[in-house]
Formats: C-alpha cells, structure tokens, sequence
C-alpha cells in the first residue's frame, strides 16, 4: 500500500520510540544505569518532534481542514468490532434534556446513556437545517461539498458512510425519518417515512413499495428498529440509524402523554421577550415567533365544526392575534402580553410531550439491547439533526447561528472504552460523526472526509492541536421563516455573523453575554476583537474549500412527497419544515 511521507515519518518516529524504550526497558532489567547515551536522547526527541509534526500536517491547524483525496488508510479490524446504534431525533434541544441541565422536563433513559457514557457539551451543527445536517452526517462534509445546501435531493450515489461500513463487512439499516428524498443507499434494509412522516398511522416506504401501518410514529419507527436487530444476520456487526420524527413541528403527541404538563406551568426562557434591539434586520424579518407566527394549528385549537376540506385547513393555518379561553367557568379573552405567555404554555407542553414519548422509546429500546445480551459490544449515540428554539428569542424552529439553535445534543455510550459519566468541553461538529463510526468498526477514514474521528475524545483524552473554532453557513433564503443568509465562524469565547446577502454583521461576547444580546459589531472598542473573528472567518472559509457555488442559487427543493424521487422527474410537492 503506497503512503505518503508524513505517514512514513509518523510510523518511523513510533518505531524509533519503540525501539528506545525497549532497549531502556532491557538495560535496567541487567541492572545498566538507566541513563540514556545523549545520541540515543537526541534520536529520540527528533523522533517525537516529527512524529507530532506529521500529526498536526495530518489533522491540520486549529480548523476542520480538508486534505486532498486520497484513499482511505485501511486500519487492521479490532479482534471484535462493536454494533453501531446511531439514535438521532429531529428538533431536540439539547436544553430539553436534563443531562443538559433542563429546567423544563426530565429525560431519563436519555440521562441513563449519559450516566454510562460520555456527554459532549460543545457539539455543533454546521448548517442547521434538517435536510442539510442529514447529508453532512452522512458525508462527514459541508453542504457545499455534499451538494445539499437546502432542502434538495441527496445525491446517493456518492461515497458515504454507511457505505463504507456495508463494504467493511458490517449489515446496515435505517428506520424512520430519512427526508434526503433519493432511496437510500449503502443500507441493506431501510424502512424510512416518506418526507416528513405522519405522527399518527404514518405510512413507510421500503424495497416492497409504500404501505401504512397503525400506531404512533416513535413507538412505531422503535418497533422496525428492534425488528432489524432481531432479523440481522448474526455473523456480522451492525450499524442501525434509528431516526425519529419527533419532536418536529406540528407537535402531536401519543394518547399516553396527551395530559403531560397540563397542571403544570413551564418556566420561560429568559429571552422569550428579547426585542432584538441591538441586532441587524435579520433578527427582526424572521416568521417565527410564538406571538406572531404560531398557527392555530400549533396551538392545537379546534377549529368550528362547520368548517370542512379547504376552508377547514385555511383556518388551521390562521395565526390567533387573541384567544377565548375558560378558565375556572368563565370566558376569558386573551391579548398582547397575556396571549403570549398562554401561546408560550401551549407550544412548550406539546413539544415535551414528543419529547417524553422519544425518552421513553430510547428506554424500551435500551432495555432490548439488554435482555438480548448485545449492550457490552454496542456503541449506542443518541443526537438531533441541530438544536431548536424553545422560546428563546422568542422563536421556534431553527436556522440561526444563534447557539439554542447551533448547537447539537451529542451522548454517546461504549462499555469499556468509555468512561462513564465523563464529559467532554471540547468542539464537535456533525461532519465529524461519520470518521468517527468508520474508526470505531476499524475501518480507514476517506481523505476527502471533512470531519475529524472523535476517538481521541472518546478515549478522554484532549489532543493541544483540536480546533478551537469552526465554520458554520446557512443558505436557505428567503425559504421557510424568511431566516437570512450568514455564514459566520464561532470560537470557545467570540461568534461573528455575516449576512452577506444584507452586508450586515453581527459579532457576540459569548463569555460575557451567553444569550447573544448585545451585539458589539461597530464598536470601536472592538475593532481588534472583529478584526481578528474576521481573519479566522476567512481562514477557515478557505480551509473548507467554501467558494461561493450556492451563496445566490440553491438546488429546488426535493425531498418531500409521497415516494422517493428519481432522476428527471419533476421535483414532488414540498411541505412546510
């Protein structure tokens, strides 16, 4: 196999050290002085010296830095390669998990992975948006690389990881929410939602066709994913990707938790009233606050019986400006301030009430792996496709860099490699989950993937040369929620934003002002602060290899509809996301 010469010099440097401390060992066991001769000390540290250097050359400087495309470096398989179960939902915060310090619900099965596992507290999402981050996980590449920016059809005929795993010997599936729109590929079974899915009675599309079953979606799509584990061929390793729908908008949530919360008032964010007062127009332009954006569908009001077909659905999407409630006997008519705390109540209740059905799921599923006996040599993840406004800001939905939305849950469990209830501070991003499972079944890491292996993580340690900062963009504008156009760079302390449609710009403290109020951009007290941001933004916009292909015309959308999309046909209606 050909190498190039920062593998060599690596793979020398270790044999050098190797050798050293060998023949060290050795001279003090015959009772030598164990001093080293200073031209054995010298050959040593020049070891040590290259064999970090072709490190850093490998991983880059402090940026997730593509190398050129090479073939993958093939790695000699572990003596017993673990079972991958990738769990991932669509619109969990990570602040509705109380392993994250939730002051709104609690999740225990999710906190029972985190008590066994490792937490990271600094996951992140390059763009956040559901179809996108999909395909970068899949990739392990930006969007601009994947060719998935917005919500268009994934193209399956490129590399990606699950097929790398299936050529590496291990039987893979999905179940659930797929939403990149093509059929899947590199799986040897899948069973996925067709576009959004349907809470209730959903149907499914698989290699047989399209079909319909009973039930609800999350007992329903953790149901097939016990059936894979069930019905794999038992010679080979397996990699599942168990996607739940929920809790993704319109919040409809099963029989068992319909009640859930409903004697109980959530505690609001502290921003719920923010008023954007020192940030640029995007702020202010963007369709998705509770008090003006929330339909009478979200708010799961009941429309007049008299209503029927379109006229019924016109109603559903009308957006209350003030509402009747009863309360203890009486009419009550609420507006302004008022409204917006009952608005808040009623959109935070149904979607903890998705959330309590995904824990409980992500429990009787844990507790399968346990009776089948598989949890020893089963690596189990669960995560979001991003992070979500739970009114913060005073929105829903997602989009922005701001961090409810940038940022990713991220608990991952492996007995005996792990440590249990440890935590990581350190950045992650989603591009870096697909080398992440390739090094962990053994498998070589392709030199075009983006990401990096989370593995020296896992293993606790905190290499000196992981980034310190990442890029992240957005590009779906107008789009859903009229959310700007930015791209922007965030570091441990400092995020800059730019909205380079607007020419606009935002840049935070986040030390100092973690809920991203003020912004300092056009302070001349910060000049050096924004001028370095702005340096490390370009750096890294060129690291990435980001030249502008989608900043003015994205794909057209593709991934909604009833079946899959094949080539040249007509791109099939979209749904809100």
């Amino acid at each position: 196999m050909k190498r190039d010469k920062s593998d060599t010099v690596q793979r020398w440097s270790t044999g050098v050290l190797a050798r050293s401390n060998c023949r060290r060992r050795a001279s003090i066991a015959a009772g030598e002085d164990a001093r080293a001769p200073m031209w054995r000390l010298f050959v040593v540290v020049i070891a040590m010296v290259c064999g970090a250097t072709s490190a850093m050359a490998q991983r880059g400087t402090a940026t997730n830095t593509p190398t050129p495309t090479k073939p993958a470096v093939s790695r000699p398989p572990p003596p017993s390669r673990p079972n991958i179960v990738f769990i991932m939902t669509d619109d969990h915060a990570s602040h509705a998990i109380s392993a994250y310090g939730s002051k709104i619900n609690v999740t225990p099965n999710i906190d029972r992975l985190a008590r066994e596992g490792m937490r990271f507290d600094r996951c992140f999402v390059e763009n956040s948006i559901c179809t996108p981050s999909r395909a970068a996980i899949l990739t392990g590449k930006y969007s601009h690389k994947n060719g998935t920016p917005v919500f268009n059809t994934f193209d399956g005929s490129q590399p990606h990881v699950a097929k790398y795993l299936q050529q590496g010997g291990y039987y893979t599936g999905v179940v659930g929410k797929w939403h990149l729109g093509s059929e899947p590929t590199g799986f040897d079974a899948y069973t996925v939602l067709p576009g959004q899915g349907l809470y209730h009675n959903p149907f499914f599309l698989d290699r047989n066709g399209r079909w319909r079953t009973n039930g609800y979606a999350t007992d329903v799509i953790t149901d097939l994913a016990i059936d894979f584990v069930k019905n794999r061929p038992t010679d080979k390793p397996f990699f599942l990707c168990l996607h739940h729908k929920a809790p993704h908008r319109a919040w409809e949530s099963d029989e068992k938790h319909a009640n859930m919360f409903e004697d109980v008032d959530i505690p609001e964010p502290p921003t719920l009233r923010d008023d954007y007062r020192t940030r640029t127009d995007a702020a202010r332009e963007a369709t998705m606050t509770i008090a003006r954006h929330l339909n009478n569908g979200d708010l799961k009001l009941k429309p007049p019986p008299e209503l029927t077909g379109t006229n019924r659905q016109q109603w559903l999407t009308n957006v209350p400006m003030e509402v009747t409630i009863e309360v203890k006997g009486e009419t009550k008519t609420l507006t302004g301030d008022e409204l917006l705390r009952w608005k808040y109540q009623r959109y935070i209740k149904n979607y903890l009430r998705c959330v309590a059905s995904v824990d409980d799921n992500v429990g009787r599923f844990l507790q399968f792996l346990d009776a089948s006996g598989l949890s020893t040599n089963t690596v189990v993840i669960y995560t979001s496709d991003q992070g979500f406004f739970l009114g913060d800001h005073g929105w829903y939905d997602k989009r922005f860099m701001y961090e409810e939305s940038l940022k990713m849950p991220f608990i991952i469990r492996w007995p005996g490699v792990i440590k249990p209830g440890s935590v990581q501070d350190l950045m992650a991003l989603n591009i870096d989950f697909a080398p992440t499972f390739l090094e962990m079944a053994g498998l070589g890491i392709p030199r075009d993937m983006q990401g990096r292996s989370l593995m020296p993580l896992l293993r606790g340690r905190k290499p000196f040369t992981w980034p310190r900062s990442f890029y992240y963009r957005y590009y779906h504008d107008p789009g859903h929620h009229n959310t700007r156009a930015h791209y922007g760079v965030r570091t441990e302390t400092h995020k800059l934003i730019y909205f380079w449609k607007k020419n606009q710009w935002e840049c935070y403290d986040l030390a100092h002002d973690p809920f991203e109020l003020n912004n300092i951009y056009g302070n001349p007290a910060n000049s050096r602060i924004v001028d370095s941001l702005k340096r490390e933004l370009f750096r890294q916009k060129k690291a990435v290899d980001d030249d502008d292909r989608f900043a003015l015309e994205q794909p057209p959308s593709g991934v909604d509809g009833p079946r899959f999309k094949k080539p040249g046909e007509p791109e099939p209606k979209e749904e809100p996301e």
